[in-house]
């Protein structure tokens, strides 16, 4: 069974490719995926790796958690479930453009 990490404080020029590549020292790497800023297209600076079984995503815990990365130092844990966001106004119908009253 695979096994979903969060990789973070990555640099922002890390690509999906580096990832895997670097990952892939302790495994079969099923996907690799750094997380883009939609507006800028910018890497946000963190990424998921999901390796092929729960042994070889325990040796990529220990062997790059706290790694320098182009001089930043890794973080890579477990992943956590993705937990739903409360509504963020995203589209009411009671929505004021300013104005107001003008008298």
């Amino acid at each position: 069974m695979s096994k979903k990490l969060y990789v973070g404080n990555l640099p922002f020029s890390a690509t999906d490719q580096i990832l895997a590549d670097t990952f892939a020292q302790c495994g079969t790497v099923d996907s690799a995926k750094i997380i883009m800023d939609r507006d800028t297209g910018r890497s946000k600076g963190f990424g998921f790796v999901e390796m092929s079984t729960e042994a070889e995503a325990q040796l990529a815990m220990s062997k790059f958690n706290g790694a320098d990365y182009d001089g930043r130092p890794m973080t890579v844990n477990e992943a956590k479930p993705m937990v739903p966001r409360d509504n963020r106004g995203g589209g009411g119908h009671e929505r004021s453009f300013g104005g107001g009253n003008r008298y």
